[in-house]
């Protein structure tokens, strides 16, 4: 299978591995997967890496999270990816997966934060949103009186709330895969779901109900998977002014000229408000590493120093530049001591 990955910013077709090949990448580069939210943040990290130390430069490829993590826990030989990214943590069932493949020790490092967005072109007008209207725009049944549901029946932003613009709903986003899609519908799905009080009080008497509803994007055209390239949806958004995105707020960072961000229950998604909390739609950046690949592939212990680094993740660091949101100062010397010591993930 081949596929298109980047080293040191030029893209070259080469194999990407899998458990069923029997070739395998020179171990003396580090192979990383996993989140295209993050894949920007490796990439530059992997670029400083490769100039300013002995290491060849890592090869990062933009997976999805869930697909990062289904190739990271594939196997612990040379095969598979040393390190995944993942804009989301790692959930016990695949911390299963691993294990019964052989990697029973990883390294969870998490470097900072990021905020979803729901934005569009500068050509239109801004959006200003509530949890719930994003809820009712975009899920596949809504809720229609006590206790029952309907079909989603919603054709413009105007039909979800009189006060929004009379414009078709159209919404490109992430595919199941992605670690945003996760995150958007944890938070921002379910966030407006359960403004519904009958739903709310679901979750306690049927969960796998409550679920279904809150988490079930609406397959009718409203929502058209993009893929994870964000850099796509940026391009589609400035070609259709009545449509709008949903990826991760570095990719609006870095394209603030052409779009702009909706606010969400009053709040706008900026640098400080995703770093205090006030943004509701804001989530934890990650990625994890194979300790068992120390020793085996060179540099995996160098990377992980230049990555957890006030150089790189700090509050003047170069990825705050990229629209990293950083930790705290308390959190960041925290993560870098379990980084140094190599601490396994603890679930």
């Amino acid at each position: 299978m081949y596929k298109k990955i980047l080293i040191a910013g030029a893209l070259l077709s080469t194999t990407i591995l899998g458990t069923g090949s029997n070739a395998a990448l020179a171990r003396d580069q580090i192979r990383i997967v996993g989140s295209s939210t993050v894949f920007p943040f490796a990439t530059t990290v992997a670029e400083r890496f490769g100039k300013n130390t002995p290491f060849k430069t890592p090869v990062v490829e933009s997976t999805g999270s869930g697909g990062g993590l289904k190739l990271f826990c594939s196997g612990a030989g040379d095969n598979a990816p040393d390190i995944t990214n993942a804009s989301r943590r790692i959930k016990l069932s695949e911390v299963k997966k691993c294990a019964a493949n052989g990697i029973t020790d990883i390294v969870e490092v998490k470097l900072g934060y990021d905020g979803i967005v729901l934005a569009n072109s500068k050509k239109a007008k801004a959006m200003e949103l509530t949890l719930k209207d994003v809820f009712l725009a975009l899920a596949k049944n809504v809720p229609d009186g006590e206790g029952k549901t309907t079909a989603n029946p919603y054709k413009t932003w105007k039909d979800v709330n009189p006060t929004l613009p009379d414009l078709k709903i159209e919404v490109m986003g992430p595919p199941p895969t992605s670690g945003t899609r996760d995150a958007f519908v944890e938070l921002a799905m379910e966030g407006g779901c359960k403004s519904f009080k009958w739903v709310k009080a679901l979750k306690k008497k049927d969960k796998k109900t409550y679920k279904a509803l809150c988490h079930t994007i609406r397959e009718d055209g409203a929502f058209i998977e993009a893929g994870e390239n964000d850099n796509l949806i940026v391009q589609k958004l400035n070609a259709n002014p009545s449509a709008f995105g949903i990826f991760g707020f570095s990719f609006l960072d870095q394209n603030a000229d052409t779009i702009q961000g909706s606010k969400i229950n009053g709040v706008a998604p900026d640098f400080d408000q995703i770093s205090d909390g006030s943004y509701p739609v804001s989530r934890s950046l990650y990625f994890y590493v194979k300790k068992s690949r120390i020793g085996k592939t060179d540099g995996i212990q160098e990377y992980l120093a230049e990555f957890a680094n006030d150089k790189a993740w700090g509050p003047e660091g170069y990825l705050a530049d990229k629209g990293l949101i950083p930790m705290s100062d308390k959190e960041r010397k925290n993560w870098a001591e379990k980084v140094k010591n190599l601490q396994n993930l603890s679930m």
